[in-house]
């Protein structure tokens, strides 16, 4: 499951505009990445490196190309304007297998910052897979390089790690452990809990810096002293259990479907 690519991270822009339905108006879709036009991947590279540093194009394509799902939100016009790349794999854990989901480069575009739409989608997908595994010990591996990130562990499940109230119980580390080495066997720091690349694709400075407001917020505050390197491009390693029981209000929202 290692990757050559130096990006598998999901993040998002700031969510302090108004909901992207009243601006524009966004189709989603979930398509497996094979089925990608060369259109499609050149219009995803770019909304990238918009907001990433340092995003090549031999990099994105070795990342994409591993996903098995793509989350696509298309605009009035057919133009993408945000993605999340999707995949699954299986580690022993404790003698027994453990399913990770994996998300990779996520971005949506500053018009569309407020939508619902790719966290829905997402959700949908994720408890899919979750239902179709022949056991229940299924996990999100989350890569945070932004809080923003991070906050989805809040907002929509109960228990993840690591979190600013409670230590990381010993089981769900070595999970979590398991699943980082298996996916970055080289980048993975074990001790400080974070995914260092050699050639890191930070977000830029302008697109989601934490205001002091914001750091009021406990997980936000936790974030920042968990993962001091974010700014050069550190990933915090996370975890949570994907499986309903765990799931807040909110992120019972996202696996309805409609």
């Amino acid at each position: 499951m290692p990757s050559p690519s130096p990006r598998s991270t999901p993040d998002r822009p700031p969510s302090n505009s108004p909901p992207s339905e009243e601006a524009v108006d966004l189709t989603g879709s979930i398509r497996a990445v094979d089925a990608l036009t060369a259109e499609d991947r050149a219009a995803m590279q770019s909304l990238m490196a918009d907001y990433f540093e340092n995003v090549s194009a031999e990099q994105f394509r070795a990342d994409l190309d591993e996903k098995e799902q793509v989350i696509l939100l298309r605009d009035a016009h057919d133009r993408i304007r945000g993605f999340s790349t999707m995949m699954r794999f299986v580690v022993p854990v404790d003698g027994r297998e453990v399913v990770g989901i994996f998300s990779g480069d996520t971005i949506i575009d500053r018009a569309c910052w407020g939508t619902s739409l790719l966290p829905k989608l997402w959700a949908q997908l994720a408890f899919r897979w979750s239902d179709a595994a022949s056991h229940d010990r299924v996990y999100w591996l989350l890569l945070s390089a932004g809080y923003k990130t991070y906050r989805f562990l809040p907002v929509f499940f109960d228990a993840f790690y690591p979190h600013c109230d409670t230590s990381t119980p010993p089981e769900q580390q070595r999970i979590l452990d398991a699943l980082a080495s298996a996916r970055y066997p080289e980048a993975y720091d074990a001790e400080d809990g974070v995914v260092r690349f050699d050639h890191p694709t930070p977000l830029r400075e302008d697109v989601a810096p934490p205001t002091e407001r914001r750091q009021q917020n406990p997980h936000v505050a936790f974030f920042l002293e968990a993962n001091p390197g974010h700014t050069e491009g550190d990933e915090l390693v996370c975890l949570t259990r994907v499986v309903r029981s765990n799931l807040t209000r909110a992120g019972r929202r996202m696996v309805e479907v409609d």
